[in-house]
């Protein structure tokens, strides 16, 4: 069965995006800052390794904001992958290429699992995360901890509920020491514990 993995760049300080985000600022003031890293996907190393990982997969949940603030993707995500868009409603004008609009959160994890058949989907969006996490629907976590403070914006564990959840470490992968430190990111891989 297709692992349902969250892939999310986040500051030290947990924010995903910075403050004042919105379609036309889709990752606030001083928000792109977390994405420096990328930079380094096509060359080798661990930041390459984990972009390959991520071309890979085989569908992508998104929550509605996400997908909005990140232009629809024009349509694609990656190869045309199924994108399916977690929303509490359903817009009135048809979604563009592979993408479909899923309401409930169940429903939208069982679609996607069978989308990706033997690969894995990714997931985006804070509040997609969470409410896959709430469903017991999210399998691993893949966060990319950039070093800096943002200090405000949008967290990625907010909305919680106040119980704990417990992770077992997959991996660890950091960027050797690169010549522009804005480059730098730390890789974690984090396998939810069921009860």
């Amino acid at each position: 069965m297709a692992l349902i993995r969250l892939y999310m760049t986040m500051s030290l300080d947990g924010y995903v995006t910075g403050p004042q985000d919105s379609p036309d600022a889709p990752m606030g003031v001083g928000g792109f800052r977390l994405f420096n890293w990328l930079d380094r996907r096509n060359a080798p190393g661990p930041s390459g390794q984990v972009y390959t990982e991520v071309l890979a997969t085989r569908a992508v949940i998104a929550g509605r904001r996400t997908y909005e603030h990140a232009d629809r993707w024009q349509g694609d995500h990656h190869d045309g992958v199924p994108v399916f868009v977690l929303t509490h409603d359903v817009p009135d004008d048809p979604p563009p290429g592979s993408v479909r609009y899923v309401t409930d959160v169940h429903e939208c994890a069982a679609q996607a699992r069978a989308a990706a058949g033997d690969g894995d989907v990714m997931v985006h969006g804070a509040g997609a995360a969470q409410a896959l996490l709430r469903a017991g629907q999210l399998d691993e976590l893949e966060l990319h901890v950039v070093p800096v403070l943002l200090g405000q914006g949008r967290r990625l564990f907010d909305d919680l509920p106040a119980e704990h959840i417990e992770l077992d470490p997959v991996r660890v992968l950091t960027t050797p020491q690169v010549e522009d430190l804005t480059q730098h990111v730390t890789h974690l891989r984090y396998r939810i514990r069921r009860p």
